[in-house]
Formats: structure tokens, C-alpha cells, sequence
């Protein structure tokens, strides 16, 4: 049998296409028609199943019980125990054991199940607020409110959001999902946890869960078990290749070799913890508290290295590079140079193309320079090729060593002995034991030690073949208080970490 049910301007009749037994009861539900037996009603393109129903013919809606089934086109179907359905607003009520499945079965389609579910036809719909699950071919998704619209296969949930995947776990507060896409977008504060290997922390931006490549806003931060940590404005992370590249005030740090890299643009892959920075790029070297190290240039790199040491073990080094325009502060020296590589398996920093450093009064500078740097503290420095060191005694009187090779030793961040070798050439003020200046004395030699103290030259020693001539101060040959190499060049030196990114 067929009952028609009259409707307003602009609205759509509710049919009952089969049912196996009709009645009324006028006492208990007088404007109802009672349905028994494999009850089915149409409305538009949506089928509605039932064991027994009340159809309400003057509001132009229905009551359905048992085995509830709801049918719309032939991707869409929902599953309960109860269904109010309002044929002029179509908003259809799911009650208890519900379940909404999108998509053909073959296709592995989207599954909703809840206890209480709208649908809401006009809008194209369906939501649930107390609680619920959807279910993709790829993840799990959980929380206390969400919505779902079949047309877009875009959901949003908010409240206790739990998104689980094979390999990892989010959560949030709200959350925007699709479907067909599997991307996540994030609008509040979201964790990403892969157990025992990375941590994401981050506010806004999406997440692809199939590729599982993102972008991160809002100085997000990705945190690797080995210690690898990033941060900055915006993050591209693609977790499969384990790369990220960070825009805008980056951060990475490396908390096993306590090394941090900043700068406004940076790269970083997970294999070898390789750290690349630039624009406004610094290093800071936090191994030793005491003695932090500040490294800028124009570009900075940083990997550990693999190697099998002397006893055939396999072991691990910090290198970092650094080109164009380096400027290094720490508090017992301080270095520029065009060019440095740092090798953490003999703590030594390598520099390269016009290279000097500073350490008290003393200048060294050369054609390349090696800082050596035991238990964190620089423990000597060594310049060869054209090697030049200057002692700043007073405001006008430099004392001066030349040769190929320059070597300065320090103890407690002061210069203790300093080595010249090969055609050394020295000018130095000898004083006598009150300060007073005796004169101005120039050797010649093949080796020269300066012994230093509270710097000040103490006394030196020289080879049997060193040739010199002591000049009075006030005879001092015009020109002749200058090596031919000498310069000094205070004012490129860093004075404090901030003072790095000086050119």
C-alpha cells in the first residue's frame, strides 16, 4: 500500500512504500498510522527501513524502530536501533548502535558509529555529540563532538580528538580531517607522538597522514629521539625521508652533541643529524657551559661522521662547517676567518682564507690556523704559513713574532708560551723589573719561545744562531717598530655573542 502525506510550499512528501500491517489507536497515538512488518519509506532518493513505525501524516514525518536502516543513493547508509525522520526539514535522528557507512564496500568505505547521530539532508550533514568514531581505510578517529559531510569527505571534530594511525597517534582539541585526502588540518594546539622516534608539537597548519608530509605554523617544533629538535614560523616536514626545512627564526638543536643552530632559513634530515643554516646563521657550541662557543656565517652545516676508531669500533663525531664571512666568539679566544670545518673527533676548529684570532692582547693570524681544544677550553692554536702573532703592550708599542709556524699555548684562558719556527723574526720592548722600558729589541732566529705573564712578555729563548740588536727607545729607526707583515686588527674582532654578526 502506498499513504501520501500532504506537505507545505516547496517541500517534498514522505511515501510508505510497503509495510506488512497498518492500524490505529486512537486513545494512545491518535494521529499516528501504527507500521508492522519489514516497513519501507521514501523520501526524494532516500530509502528508510524499519521492523515498525508511526507515520505522522499532518507533520509529514516518522517514527522507526528496529533494524533501522537508511539508504541514500547508492554510496550512503546508516544503521540503528531508532530513527526520527522530519520530512520538511530532513533532518534525520539516529538512536542507539548507530553506524553511517560512506562509500561502497568494495572500496573500502567510511564508517561512523555512534549512539546518537543527526543527519541533516539539506545541509548534507551528519553529526554526533556525545561521542563518536570515524573509520577510513587509513585511521581512526575519535572525540566527543564531530560532523561529517559525505558530498566533500571533510569532517571536523572537537573535544578529546584521538586520531590513530598505524604509526602514530594524534591528538587534539579540534581537528579538520577529509576522508579521501587523509589530510589532517590543524586549527589548535596538536600533538603527533611515533612511538620512540618523534615528537610534533604544533598549533596550525596540516598534516598529511597517507605521505605523511606536513606544514607547521606558529613555531611548531618536531623532536627527534636522538635528540634532533626543530622549531621556527613555518616547518615542511616530511617524516618518511626524515627532512624538514624551517622559515622564519629557525631553531635545531642537537641536545647528544649540545651544538643549536638558528638563522631565518635552515634544512635538516634525520640520517647522520645533518643541520644546514643560513641568513643571519649561528652556531652555538654549548658542550662545555663554561666556555660556549658562538659561530656565524653566511652558511652553516653540521652532521655527525662515522668512523671505526683505532680499536675497530664503530663511533660517531660532531663535524661542522662553516663558509663566508665567519666570526667566532667564545670567551678564551675569538676568530674570523673566510672559511672553518670543527672535527668533534679531536676538538679541533680548522680556519681558512685570512684567519686570525684573539686571545687577551694577543693576535695570530696566518695562512690557515687550528684551534685545539681539550676538556672544552682552548688548550693551544697553531698558525702556519706566513704566520704572524702581535702582543698589544701599550696604546702605541706592539711586540711582534714572524715565521712559518706560530704556536700559542694557553692555560685557563690566559696565553702562557708562545712558539715561533722556522726564520723567526721578532720585535719586542724589553722593561726592567718596575715597567720601565729598557728599549726596543729585533732578533733573528730559526725558534723562538716568548714565555708570557699576566700579559706581559716574561723573558724568551732563542737558538745559539739567533742574531738581534737592542735600539734605545729613543733611537728607534723610523719604520723600524713594524714587521714587514704586521697588522693589527682589533677592530674585526668579536667583543660578545651578539657582536658575531658584525661584518
Amino acid at each position: 500500500m502506498a499513504v501520501v502525506a500532504l506537505t507545505g510550499y516547496g517541500q517534498t512528501m514522505v511515501y510508505l512504500e510497503r509495510a506488512e500491517n497498518l492500524s490505529f489507536d486512537e486513545e494512545r497515538i491518535a494521529d499516528a498510522q501504527i507500521l508492522r512488518g519489514n516497513v519501507i519509506f521514501r523520501h526524494e532518493e532516500a530509502l528508510m527501513y524499519c521492523d515498525s513505525a508511526y507515520f505522522y501524516e499532518g507533520t509529514n514525518s516518522l517514527d522507526a524502530f528496529g533494524h533501522v536502516r537508511f539508504v541514500q543513493g547508492d554510496t550512503l547508509r546508516g544503521f540503528g536501533d531508532k530513527l526520527f525522520y522530519d520530512g520538511n526539514t530532513k533532518l534525520a535522528r539516529l538512536r542507539r548502535h548507530v553506524r553511517l557507512v560512506h562509500g561502497r564496500e568494495t572500496e573500502n568505505p567510511t564508517i561512523l558509529t555512534t549512539d546518537s547521530l543527526n543527519y541533516d539532508r539539506a545541509a548534507g550533514v551528519a553529526y554526533y555529540f556525545a561521542g563518536g568514531e570515524v573509520r577510513d581505510s587509513l585511521n581512526t578517529l575519535t572525540s566527543v563532538r564531530g560532523n561529517y559531510r559525505p558530498d566533500s569527505k571533510q569532517a571536523v571534530f572537537s573535544k578529546e580528538v584521538i586520531l590513530t594511525n598505524p604509526k602514530f597517534v594524534l591528538t587534539s582539541d579540534t581537528l579538520l580531517y577529509n576522508t579521501e585526502t587523509k589530510v589532517a588540518d590543524i586549527i589548535s594546539p596538536t600533538e603527533i607522538i611515533y612511538e620512540e622516534e618523534t615528537d610534533i608539537h604544533t598549533s596550525r597548519g596540516w598534516y598529511n597522514t597517507q605521505t605523511e608530509r606536513s606544514m607547521l605554523l606558529d613555531r611548531s617544533v618536531v623532536h627527534h629521539i636522538d635528540g634532533n629538535m626543530m622549531t621556527g614560523d613555518t616547518i615542511y616536514y616530511d617524516k618518511r625521508i626524515g627532512f624538514g626545512q624551517v622559515l622564519g627564526k629557525m631553531t635545531m638543536s642537537d641536545s647528544t652533541q649540545h651544538i643549536t643552530l638558528t638563522g631565518e632559513y635552515g634544512q635538516m634530515w634525520e640520517e647522520n643529524s645533518r643541520g644546514y643554516a643560513t641568513d643571519s646563521a649561528l652556531m652555538t657550541d654549548w658542550s662545555d657551559t663554561a666556555h660556549i662557543a658562538y659561530i656565524h656565517a653566511d652558511t652553516l652545516f653540521t652532521e655527525e661522521v662515522y668512523y671505526t676508531d683505532s680499536a675497530r669500533m664503530d663511533s660517531t663525531y660532531r663535524r661542522a662547517r662553516a663558509y663566508y664571512g665567519v666570526r667566532v666568539f667564545r670567551d678564551d679566544m675569538q676568530m674570523v676567518c673566510d672559511s672553518m670545518v670543527y672535527l668533534g673527533s679531536d676538538s679541533t676548529m680548522h680556519l681558512y682564507t685570512g684567519p686570525i684570532t684573539w686571545s687577551e692582547n694577543q693576535q695570530i693570524a696566518a695562512d690557515s690556523i687550528v684551534v685545539y681544544i681539550v676538556g672544552g677550553s682552548v688548550d693551544h692554536a697553531v698558525g702556519t704559513g706566513n704566520a704572524l702573532c702581535v702582543m698589544h703592550d701599550t696604546l702605541d708599542l706592539f711586540n711582534q713574532m714572524s715565521g712559518k709556524e706560530v704556536t700559542a699555548y694557553l692555560e685557563d684562558g690566559e696565553v702562557k708560551t708562545i712558539d715561533t719556527d722556522g726564520n723567526a723574526l721578532t720585535i719586542y720592548y724589553a722593561k726592567e723589573d718596575d715597567g720601565e722600558y729598557v728599549g726596543m729589541n729585533t732578533t733573528e732566529s730559526s725558534f723562538i719561545r716568548m714565555y708570557v705573564e699576566n700579559r706581559q712578555i716574561h723573558h724568551m729563548r732563542f737558538t745559539k744562531e739567533t742574531t738581534g740588536v737592542l735600539y734605545p727607545m729613543d733611537q728607534i729607526p723610523e719604520g723600524g717598530d713594524k714587521l714587514a707583515q704586521f697588522f693589527w686588527e682589533e677592530a674585526s674582532r668579536p667583543t660578545d655573542p651578539e657582536d658575531v654578526f658584525r661584518r
